[in-house]
């Protein structure tokens, strides 16, 4: 059965950049361990504003980020010293743990002279006894990441076990995580062994139970199903889901299961206790007001 059709929203990270918010929903807070989703692009960064479009240090804790790219280049700083360029195919995972601060910066010169940007970044929330971890970037090539073909299907597992595959990308939870592309007239079944998964369209078309559902959809599906999904023309999906962790809160970058913790991470923020990346420290964002939408995350809302 399908659970729930998630149609994404618009969003803008920093002033001049939109992309479509698929995670948090209000009916739907999380599928599996993901908590966040956004696909930004593709656009094209003119050399004028490529720099306004920078997103700044800012802090997370409790959760994981994943950046994966389909086109473009983004520069990552954080806290650790750690500076990687992240490119298309890869897996970037870093997890915040008990608190980290990051930015994400447009400065390679094909960017610059108005290259494309496609991308997709979720956040995996954390099990409660890894919340208070030690913050940790890793940086996964493409030929770390085994690949599945056959006619008509190609894809490539980011994280977790499906289908029979399996990487070394480090998880806290159990889950996957794929990008798919479907031929015209593919033929495609969602993976077992997990109680919750979900399908987003970044381009084309999809049938399911006679539906056609286009990009920019989250379809999200109960345990137990199998659907069939039937590519109406060329596809590009992402497949996520895994086991339910509990109740979680989260608040601009912030995401606990303990509503106090939430509160600790606002004020280690105000009083730079969360230093900033040793390479990028000489702005960052303010932590925001309770009822503002800024930079790097969703507004204050209780998940579940």
């Amino acid at each position: 059965m399908l659970d729930i059709v998630i149609e994404s929203r618009k969003a803008e990270i920093v002033p001049g950049f939109e992309v479509k918010r698929i995670l948090p929903y209000q009916l739907r807070r999380m599928v599996g361990p993901f908590i966040f989703m956004d696909h930004g692009g593709p656009v094209s960064i003119p050399t004028p504003t490529a720099t306004n479009l920078d997103v700044l240090p800012h802090p997370h804790i409790g959760l994981s980020t994943v950046s994966y790219l389909f086109s473009g280049n983004v520069t990552h700083r954080d806290s650790l010293g750690v500076e990687q360029i992240i490119k298309p195919g890869e897996v970037n995972w870093m997890t915040a743990g008990k608190g980290i601060a990051h930015s994400e910066r447009f400065e390679d010169p094909a960017m610059l002279a108005g290259g494309e940007l496609e991308l997709i970044q979720t956040w995996v929330a954390l099990p409660e006894k890894d919340e208070e971890s030690d913050p940790s970037f890793k940086n996964y090539t493409p030929e770390q990441l085994p690949i599945f073909t056959e006619k008509g299907i190609w894809m490539r597992l980011i994280a977790g076990e499906a289908y029979g595959l399996k990487n070394n990308v480090s998880t806290s939870s159990p889950m996957f995580y794929l990008h798919v592309v479907l031929d015209q007239g593919a033929r495609f079944g969602l993976p077992g062994g997990h109680s919750e998964r979900g399908v987003y369209i970044v381009k084309g078309t999809i049938e399911v139970n006679g539906i056609n559902y286009t990009a920019g959809k989250l379809l999200v599906f109960s345990k137990g199903v199998d659907p069939l999904l039937i590519a109406k023309e060329s596809a590009t999906l992402m497949l996520l889901g895994g086991e339910h962790l509990g109740e979680r809160y989260i608040w601009w970058n912030f995401v606990s299961s303990r509503k106090e913790r939430i509160e600790q991470a606002k004020e280690d923020w105000k009083q730079g206790r969360i230093i900033l990346p040793p390479t990028d420290n000489e702005e960052f964002v303010p932590l925001p007001k309770d009822n503002s939408r800024p930079a790097g995350g969703p507004p204050p809302e209780a998940l579940s």
